[in-house]
């Protein structure tokens, strides 16, 4: 899908489930700035065009502050604040968690590149390998959660 097709349905679930209207544009430039990195061209604009969180795979992502709760936590930046605050996780600034599986094991995207490349952190085989790639950027994530065939990530071994 391209980007402007994930974002009309992205809308078009919105309006069919009752997702979190679209934030702000203060309220994602003020995310940006909190994390330290611009989000990802496409996570900002389903942000600011079709729903403050809550679309993907099952309860949906994580937004930007305003949005619903998920689970333990608000939002994208609460999660952040709260990792990089850890003095016992390492976890790069320029990851963001985006969405918990469940079992500890959370989706996250890296904020260095605008594609959003997707990465998994599973601390089941120990904190010290945690973190491990998708080899997917967010455009083909999102594609597939809408599509209802994105899996848990698993570890390659």
């Amino acid at each position: 899908m391209t980007e402007d097709e994930i974002i009309r349905k992205v809308v078009e679930v919105a309006h069919q489930q009752d997702l979190p209207v679209p934030a702000e544009p203060g309220v994602v430039d003020a995310a940006e700035r909190a994390i330290g990195f611009p989000l990802p061209v496409l996570l900002r604009r389903l942000y600011l065009e079709a729903a403050n969180g809550g679309f993907g795979p099952e309860d949906g992502v994580l937004g930007v502050p305003g949005g619903e709760w998920n689970g333990d936590w608000s939002d994208i930046v609460h999660i952040h604040e709260a990792v990089q605050s850890d003095e016992e996780d390492d976890t790069p600034a320029y990851f963001v968690w985006l969405y918990e599986w469940g079992c500890g094991v959370w989706s996250l995207i890296d904020c260095r590149d605008s594609s959003g490349v997707m990465w998994a952190w599973d601390p089941n085989d120990g904190i010290e390998n945690a973190l491990f790639s998708t080899e997917m950027n967010f455009s083909e994530w999102v594609s597939r959660a809408l599509c209802g065939n994105l899996e848990m990530p698993e570890k390659s071994n």
